[in-house]
């Protein structure tokens, strides 16, 4: 009877508290911390406080993005005028206005798309963090296969989607911009053509990603029962659009984000999904002030009737328009997976 009242003493001196749930959250990245919010709790709040904060600081980039745009209608204006004083000249005009917009346009497309790889590889590197981390909590509520299956999906098509970007979708949008460029200047159909196989190409790449993940997203669903229906129909709804169009990826996608986001309770889940738009919504937003500005200037040369030049702005938009698209893949890609690994646990 001693040997066991000294066993039991001896077994609760080594007893611990033990959470599942008690895990360390990886903060958000130093370009991102000072959008987090401090009351991390509701979803919709923090998301309102991360925009309001972002909105505040853009304004240098709409002046700087919208001086851009004036000079180069200033441009299209000369040329239209010159067009209308003689027609010998107008190839000559038409191939100045283009180097001449090019060079314009050139130097902002090539920081956009830095800043696009940036933010994805800020994304990725982050969600290499906070991943283990909802894999663990959902593992040790019971969710250990659906965990595993969730985890390595995630991984590889946010690995493959970032080589795709870095390797092959960065270099396609330079040879995009050069081939829009040439063709508007020289005026040749097959430069034109292939401008339009490459612009095909590049949304494709993205379209087979999003359509593979999906699948696989669907058949650990089956297999495991644990994946979110809701967030799978967001990747679905997401792909049943035109990738490169930003409106198609967020109006298909955050509702039902949203939605799920609000219906779950892991403080994990919540803060790693406002770190994600907290390091997205920021270049997100540039590019897309930049993008809107070009689909609207474009539009306004087109008054003129000076169509390769305005054709050429309409271009450097569909530029931007990938940009985004390569961006807005990349978050939704990570955050249907938090959403899933939130609806595993909750």
């Amino acid at each position: 009877m001693r040997k066991i009242i000294l066993l039991i003493v001896f077994v609760f001196a080594f007893i611990r508290p033990v959470s599942a749930l008690d895990v360390s959250i990886p903060e958000a990245p130093d370009a991102a911390e000072e959008y987090m919010p401090e009351d991390t709790e509701s979803f919709g709040d923090g998301v309102w406080y991360i925009f309001k904060l972002v909105i505040g600081k853009i304004h240098p980039e709409i002046v700087e993005a919208s001086g851009i745009c004036l000079s180069v209608v200033a441009i299209v204006l000369i040329c239209s005028l010159v067009h209308g004083f003689s027609d010998s000249t107008k190839r000559t005009t038409e191939l100045i206005a283009a180097v001449m917009i090019g060079i314009l346009l050139f130097r902002p497309s090539e920081i956009f798309l830095q800043l696009g790889v940036d933010t994805v590889r800020e994304m990725t590197d982050y969600g290499k963090l906070l991943l283990p981390v909802m894999t663990g909590t959902m593992a040790a509520q019971g969710g250990t296969t659906s965990s595993a299956a969730l985890y390595s999906g995630t991984v590889l098509f946010s690995g493959l989607l970032s080589t795709a970007i870095s390797n092959i979708l960065v270099p396609l949008i330079y040879i995009y911009i050069c081939f829009i460029v040439a063709g508007s200047a020289v005026g040749h159909e097959q430069l034109k053509e292939i401008q339009k196989f490459i612009k095909w190409l590049m949304t494709w790449i993205l379209k087979i990603i999003l359509y593979v993940f999906t699948g696989y997203m669907g058949i650990t669903g089956i297999i495991t029962g644990s994946v979110d229906s809701a967030a799978v129909k967001a990747t679905k709804l997401t792909i049943s659009g035109a990738v490169p169009v930003i409106g198609n990826i967020i109006a298909d996608a955050s509702e039902t984000i949203l939605v799920s986001a609000g219906v779950v309770k892991s403080g994990a889940g919540v803060y790693g999904m406002l770190a994600m738009i907290a390091i997205l919504i920021g270049p997100f937003l540039q590019i897309g002030v930049q993008y809107l500005l070009l689909k609207f200037t474009g539009s306004v040369c087109a008054i003129f009737g000076v169509k390769s030049t305005t054709n050429l702005v309409k271009d450097f938009s569909g530029a931007m328009g990938m940009i985004l698209a390569m961006i807005g893949t990349m978050g939704l890609l990570l955050m249907v997976s938090i959403v899933c690994f939130m609806k595993g646990i909750g």
